[in-house]
């Protein structure tokens, strides 16, 4: 048998790989979601609605998982329900302040999808108005009678786009703004 001199630890990894293995080539590992944390210890009566909205992000993308903050540790994201209109303050990607506001809820918008909606901001995405309520960016141009708490295939991809660098160990672009929906 012939070996070639390979340079690099891809080489390398590929070689020792293909040892333990017997041979034969492995899957590679998936890369690792970059984890963010969120506080709705102050979002009242709206607490499962963040948890859903949070865990409907992380039914839809494989880039980025939202968890809540344990005891003591500083949230990437602090939740807080107020009584004006829902919105996001992004400090950069992936950290801010979203207010789950009354107004809209008592108008008759739903709270799922307000949370999931206002978590999309500081997943980087921006208001898409006017829009479908297929598009969760639509926000409340879609209506009350829109309940659909999930982004479409094209939100999808841009919060995949936004945090698929940190994967793979760029650090994302930094965004200040504030979306008030």
């Amino acid at each position: 048998m012939h070996v070639r001199m390979l340079s690099g630890g891809l080489a390398a990894a590929c070689l020792v790989s293909l040892s333990l293995t017997g041979g034969q080539a492995a899957a590679a590992a998936p890369l690792a979601a970059r984890v963010l944390t969120y506080d709705a210890g102050g979002s009242a009566e709206f607490r499962s609605a963040v948890d859903r909205g949070a865990a409907i992000w992380n039914e839809s993308v494989d880039a980025v998982e939202l968890r809540p903050a344990a005891a003591g540790q500083r949230a990437n994201i602090r939740v807080l329900a107020d009584n004006g209109w829902p919105r996001a303050l992004p400090t950069n990607l992936g950290n801010g302040t979203v207010y789950i506001g009354r107004q809209a809820v008592d108008q008759g918008y739903n709270t799922v999808r307000i949370s999931a909606h206002e978590l999309g901001h500081i997943l980087g995405l921006p208001d898409r108005k006017p829009g479908p309520c297929s598009s969760l960016m639509s926000g409340s141009s879609a209506g009350t009678s829109c309940t659909n708490p999930y982004p479409n295939a094209a939100e999808k991809a841009e919060v995949e786009g936004n945090f698929g660098d940190a994967r793979v160990g760029r650090a994302p672009a930094a965004r200040a703004e504030v979306i008030v929906d």
